[in-house]
């Protein structure tokens, strides 16, 4: 087995990853590249969890800014990411990586229920789990729901897939002088209002010292990378 320095994840998709290059949906394109980046790790002997947002499908706090009910609003998003979590369970299984989805809400017929004991024992039978519909509550994001999942089933870190190399100061497609970041406190984070994860996530993590690394999912083999210790993207910890 490869040296490893995760041996247990939790991997969070933004809903707008999926739809690639469309405006909005899946691309099979995208779900498929997802899969084959989960199943490298997993071949490695990762333990992955993951959670998906619904974002290319439909965003709660936008229809809620529109005049919808925000509790109402929440609820479509979270059924937003089981579409998309069942859409990756099906590109992995595809690939031979045997997964299981499990949702805050419970609709028995298309996905388990989120039982922390039942996602752990999935994991250490070698499962890949995807966690969907968020906290199962509204008003919080599908970030909240990845810290909070990973910290319910022990992983050693949250990576948190974008579509950049790591934090930047400023967003680095529309400001030239913008600035990576290697390394991160919390506290700069929170302070400095950096798009990472939002605050609820950011507290969670900081109050349970679990660190967090952002990184480019689109860039191949960078999760692998990381597993194996690699510095890629930007860490979050400490402070």
């Amino acid at each position: 087995m490869a040296e490893l320095t995760y041996r247990r994840i939790l991997l969070k998709i933004s809903g707008e990853a999926l739809a690639g290059e469309q405006a909005y949906g899946i691309s099979a394109d995208v779900a498929r590249f997802i899969a084959e980046e989960v199943r490298e790790v997993y071949r490695l002997g990762v333990q992955v969890g993951m959670v998906i947002g619904g974002g290319n499908i439909f965003r709660g706090v936008e229809a809620s800014a529109q005049g919808m009910d925000r509790s109402s609003a929440d609820y479509m998003g979270m059924l937003a990411t089981v579409i998309n979590g069942l859409a990756l369970q099906d590109a992995l299984e595809k690939l031979d990586v045997d997964t299981r989805v499990q949702t805050a809400i419970e609709m028995r017929e298309v996905a388990e229920p989120f039982i922390r004991r039942r996602a752990l024992r999935h994991l250490d039978k070698g499962r890949v789990v995807i966690f969907v519909g968020g906290t199962g509550n509204p008003y919080f994001t599908t970030d909240t729901a990845a810290a909070l999942r990973a910290m319910e089933i022990n992983a050693d870190v949250v990576f948190k897939a974008t579509k950049v190399d790591g934090v930047y100061s400023a967003d680095p497609k529309k400001d030239p002088t913008a600035k990576k970041f290697d390394e991160l406190t919390y506290i700069e984070v929170l302070s400095r209002r950096l798009k990472v994860m939002d605050s609820t996530a950011i507290s969670l993590c900081m109050e349970n010292g679990f660190p967090i690394v952002v990184f480019n999912l689109q860039e191949k083999g960078r999760l692998r990378q990381l597993v194996q210790g690699e510095r890629v993207g930007t860490l979050v910890r400490g402070g």
